[in-house]
């Protein structure tokens, strides 16, 4: 089992970056697959990104391609996602989420992942 936090979000204008961190506990951070999913007010819960356990492969969503860039590092349990060039439409409740029963780039859904974290706000003012 791991338990995830989410940090890095805040208020920020078009055009601006920002980095998102996804701390996990225990000691076995690199079994899991991690992703990044988000919630705009009134809207469900998207996919963003997705990274396999070693971090070899990585795999976005179109509305982020190019833009944001999924990382891990597995000797501090931490996840990241860097969002550059940050728009409007990005504004949303980011949350990060792991699983351990597949190694995959293609798990794009919420119910192929276990674990969640809390959410950190991300708005982007235009």
């Amino acid at each position: 089992q791991v338990q995830l936090v989410e940090s890095g979000g805040g208020l920020v204008q078009a055009g601006d970056s920002l980095r998102l961190s996804c701390a996990a506990s225990g000691h076995t951070f690199g079994t899991y697959i991690m992703a990044w999913f988000r919630q705009a007010p009134g809207q469900e819960r998207e996919f963003v990104a997705t990274i396999t356990r070693s971090g070899e492969k990585t795999y976005y969503a179109d509305s982020v391609k190019g833009r944001f860039t999924i990382s891990r590092d597995n000797a501090k349990g931490t996840g990241f996602l860097q969002m550059n060039s940050l728009k409007p439409e990005d504004t949303a409740v980011y949350y990060c989420a792991a699983d351990q029963r597949w190694d995959t780039d293609r798990a794009v859904r919420e119910f192929e992942y276990t674990y969640w974290g809390q959410g950190t706000q991300v708005t982007v003012s235009s």
